[in-house]
Order: structure tokens, then sequence, then C-alpha cells
């Protein structure tokens, strides 16, 4: 069972290997180029973003702060507008929103890394398959020298040299196209956790202002209070009426 698991890797040698590892090299710096692309298109001065947003907050003017958001390409923006959105829903309501929104803007902008982190992981595993082979290719040319005499054994030792060559450069290929995955998935990764904190900073200064300015409360609440008023007074007008009714009673006996 070993040789022939054997015999069928060294017919198809290690070049497939070095094949499979260049066609993951282009898509690798496929991807990294479109991540790099729309990263890029997302960029927005958040700094200046926050300033802007708290100063039409403060001046209450709702309808300035959403014109705000939809002229800023980034994801942080697109995030706060789901909030800005539902303002006259109530701080709660908003901050649901915008949780929901930066979910989704979350997943937008991590696509395709995990492809990214997969092969930075493997790609040295797959290099070293076909090192593998390669030196098995080896062996098996040396068996066949061992075997050989004159000429045909160093035709058989210069097929050895070739096969353990073929071996290392598969090694070699192999974190060539690791390296260069796994730089880009941590600066991808660095990028998308600083979206997300500046996201969650935006998302601050719009609940503050909602939380702060009267008549911003949740309609929930707003129910919940009416509804315990309203079960409170009828629970004094039965107490009223019970009451009357022992007076009366108490009246009737005497």
């Amino acid at each position: 069972m070993i040789e022939r698991i054997k015999d069928v890797m060294v017919s198809f040698g290690a070049s497939w290997i070095l094949w499979l590892l260049m066609v993951l090299s282009v898509v690798s710096l496929a991807i990294m180029l479109e991540r790099a692309w729309v990263y890029w298109s997302l960029r927005d001065d958040i700094a200046r973003l926050m300033r802007d947003l708290g100063d039409r907050l403060r001046a209450d003017d709702l309808s300035g702060a959403k014109s705000l958001l939809k002229g800023s390409p980034s994801a942080e923006a697109a995030v706060v507008l789901a909030g800005v959105v539902e303002a006259d829903r109530g701080a709660d309501s908003a901050e649901e929103a915008m949780m929901g929104a930066a979910a989704l803007q979350k997943a937008r902008l991590e696509t395709r890394l995990a492809f990214l982190g997969t092969l930075g992981n493997n790609a040295p595993f797959i290099g070293l398959l076909g090192t593998v082979i390669g030196i098995l290719m080896a062996f098996d040319d040396l068996k066949k020298s061992m075997s050989a005499a004159g000429s045909q054994a160093q035709m058989a030792g210069g097929g050895v040299m070739g096969s353990i060559a073929e071996a290392l450069v598969a090694t070699a290929v192999g974190l060539l196209v690791a390296i260069p995955a796994v730089a880009a998935f941590n600066s991808f990764q660095r990028i998308v956790k600083t979206t997300l904190t500046n996201t969650d900073a935006l998302s601050h200064v719009l609940l503050a202002h909602l939380r702060a300015a009267p008549g911003t409360a949740a309609p929930v609440a707003v129910a919940a209070k009416s509804e315990k008023a309203e079960k409170s007074e009828k629970n004094e007008k039965a107490e009223k009426k019970s009451s009357k009714k022992t007076d009366d009673d108490d009246a009737k006996e005497n």
C-alpha cells in the first residue's frame, strides 16, 4: 500500500504543487489589491467628522447631521446614519439600529480576509508537501543509480540532485506565498479593528445627544410610565369603591 502511494506521488512529481502555489499567489494578490482599494475608498477624516457631527447635534440640527453623514464615504458614517434615521424613536432605537448597521459593515470589511488567513497558515504546508514528494523522487532516482553503471549512473545522480532542488524550491515558494498573505491579513485586520473603534466613538456622540436632550425618551419608556400611572389610578378607584361599599354595609347594619 505504501509503495503504491509512493509510486503515485513520484509519478505526478512536485511540479503540480508549484503550479498550485502560483495560482494561489495570484488569487491572494488579487484579494490584497481589492481589499486595499475598498479600505482606501472608505477613508475619511474621522476626527473632523466627529467634531462636525457634535456641532450639528448641539444645535439640534438632525437634518444637517444626516446630510453630513450621507456625504462621508466612511463605514463609520454609514453606521451612525442608521442611528440618526431612528433618532425620533429615542436613544434605545437608535442604538439598536447602529448595532445592526455595525454588524453589516464589519461583515463587509472582513470579506475575503479568511482566505488570506487560511492561505498564510497553510501555504508552507503545501510547499512542504512538494518537498516531501521531491525527496521521494530523489530517493527513487538514487535507487536507480545504485543499480546502474557508467553513464547511466551519472544520469541517475543528476536526477537525484534535480529532485532535491525541486523539493527545496517547493518549500521556498510556499513561504513566499505565505509571508505576504499573513502580512496583508494582519494589516487589514488592524484596519477593521480601527474602523470599528471609530464607529463606536461616533455612535456614542449621537447617543449622548439623544439621552441628554429633553423629549427624546423612548416611546417604550413613556408607554411603560403611562401604563403604570393608569394602573395606579385604577387601584385607587378600586380601593375607594371598596371603602365606600364597606361604609354602606356598616350603615345598614346600624
